[in-house]
């Protein structure tokens, strides 16, 4: 979604009328978007100032295209500035520019990591490098209009206010892979940063570019466990964005602080639907495991995500012996002697339980097992998402019991992970959900940002086989029912035994022909 686009002699004549920022603002708030208000308003009036001085050269044509504010598609990232357009050999490009107010960064012992003061105070943020690249790479993997027309991206990060006193700070040769790849320009240096995108553009191209990757065909994300095998060997598969990166570095530096100097940490990162707590913790597994050899398992409570993972991973030729000792059931941790594994990360820490076992007669506390167990432990929680009574999960437990065991909490800022990756990255969405279900009031009670088919049904059966027929399209549909009705079918074989029957005729049965795969089985729609 482009908030703000045009030619560069239309951008040049609303930055020097002073209406720019007003033009963006007028856009989000005619699509129902959000912003961060004053902060960001002040932000495109400085920033895209400091742009059309850049781009002030006889060299660039007025009819380059020019866009602010692009959100990257299947999240609610948004890109500061593009250009597109081709250069002196007519090749179809477009420069991606992450902007900047920063007049000062601190280093950090993480890769691609940093210290800014953004959001009023001094906090751990992705490296401005990191950050443009990750976007690029971002738009790279989800819009197939990209890829498949060869459209070529080009980052780059540009501090206008940044001071050169500070510069070391910034390009610290811990970041220099990632300023490789996407350049970093500071405050005195307009005219490294012009020479750059001349590089790329500076002729208009026969084609819309803009248009094409506003109107782009977009990829399905990819599935965590159609990637988990190629995971498991090395590659990479997901690009980590923002404060994703973050936990991750965040994580590691803590790991290695552990091993150096023998103690424990407690880490709890939060997250709501969709933020990528799953996608971080497989990549801290698969980072611990094949770069580092250390001992190190992925812990769920619910036995369905690991079924699929198991299933997967024989098809990728993994020994299933080797399988099943990284990925444990939460239960699995009783008898473990303390410290005896470098790092347990746990998804889905909300739904563990206090005791273990068929009967829930072992053990005294998932918790404080998984902790006493490991030198790091990881918690991804969203308190939100508990399902049963006996789901013991909490913020609250969690330090209760890194206190007891002797670990070090870290639970912080650079531990939250608020952007989310479902609902096409609409967070007003989540929001307009949030408020019909009463979880809490928004601003976003009366419409979102969002482009999906809403059908209102008055009959459960033409849903079912209009879903049955969205299924027979890539096997990712499903109709589902909470825990609201009696499992009458749970110890009866009559096919005449339903555990559902609404008035209209409407019959379903609780896990038909279930098996422990049903996420993935090809014949698991009923």
């Amino acid at each position: 979604m482009l908030i703000y686009s045009g030619t560069k002699q239309q951008f040049d004549q609303d930055v020097l009328n002073d209406s720019i920022a007003h033009k963006i603002d007028y856009q989000f708030r005619i699509r129902g978007l959000s912003h961060e208000n004053v902060s960001e308003f002040v932000s495109w009036e400085n920033s895209l100032k400091k742009m059309q001085s850049v781009l002030a050269d006889p060299d660039f044509g007025s009819d380059i295209n020019i866009a602010v504010e692009y959100q990257i598609p299947m999240t609610s990232k948004r890109v500061d500035f593009l250009i597109a357009g081709t250069n002196y050999q007519d090749e179809e490009n477009v420069v991606i520019v992450e902007l900047k107010q920063w007049e000062e960064a601190g280093k950090t012992s993480r890769d691609g990591i940093v210290t800014a003061y953004t959001g009023r105070m001094v906090r751990a943020v992705t490296h401005p490098s990191y950050q443009a690249y990750s976007y690029a790479k971002t738009i790279e993997n989800f819009n197939a209009t990209v890829q498949d027309e060869n459209i070529s991206l080009y980052p780059c990060a540009y501090l206008h206010n940044y001071k050169k006193s500070k510069l070391d700070e910034i390009v610290s040769p811990l970041y220099q892979e990632v300023i490789n790849l996407a350049p970093l320009y500071i405050k005195s240096e307009e005219v490294k940063l012009r020479n750059f995108i001349k590089k790329y553009v500076t002729k208009s191209s026969k084609s819309n570019l803009l248009f094409k990757i506003e109107n782009g065909k977009i990829r399905p994300s990819k599935a965590l466990q159609d990637t988990l095998a190629s995971m498991l060997n090395g590659n990479e598969e997901f690009v980590m964005i923002d404060e994703q990166k973050v936990v991750f570095e965040t994580v590691k530096r803590l790991v290695e602080k552990a091993m150096k100097n023998n103690v424990k940490y407690t880490v709890i990162v939060e997250g709501g639907p969709g933020s990528g707590k799953s996608v971080v913790a497989i990549q801290l597994l698969t980072e611990f495991i094949t770069k580092r050899h250390l001992n190190v398992n992925y812990i769920t409570k619910n036995a369905a995500p690991r079924n699929v993972y198991f299933e997967k991973l024989k098809q990728g030729n993994f020994k299933l012996n080797y399988v099943k000792f990284l990925f444990k059931g939460s239960g699995s941790y009783v008898d473990s002697s303390k410290n005896e594994f470098d790092c347990l990360i746990t998804d889905e820490a909300h739904r563990l339980n206090a005791k273990s076992g068929m009967f829930k007669n072992k053990g005294e506390n998932q918790i404080k097992e998984i902790i006493n167990a490991s030198r790091v432990s990881v918690f991804f929680i969203d308190e939100d998402q508990v399902v049963t009574a006996s789901d013991i999960g909490s913020i609250s437990e969690i330090k209760k019991w890194a206190k007891y065991c002797g670990s070090t909490l870290y639970y912080n800022e650079e531990t939250k992970l608020a952007s989310q990756f479902r609902c096409n990255g609409s967070d007003g969405y989540i929001a307009f959900i949030n408020d019909l279900l009463g979880i809490k009031k928004t601003a976003n009670y009366d419409g979102f940002d969002i482009d999906y088919d809403l059908i209102l049904y008055d009959s459960p059966e033409k849903m079912r086989e209009d879903l049955r027929e969205k299924n027979n399209i890539n096997n990712k549909s499903r109709m589902i029912a909470g825990y609201c009705y009696e499992w009458r079918t749970k110890n009866s074989n009559d096919l005449a035994v339903y555990d559902i029957e609404l008035d209209n005729g409407f019959k379903a049965r609780w896990n038909f022909s279930n098996t422990i795969t049903w996420a993935i089985d090809e014949d698991s729609f009923d």
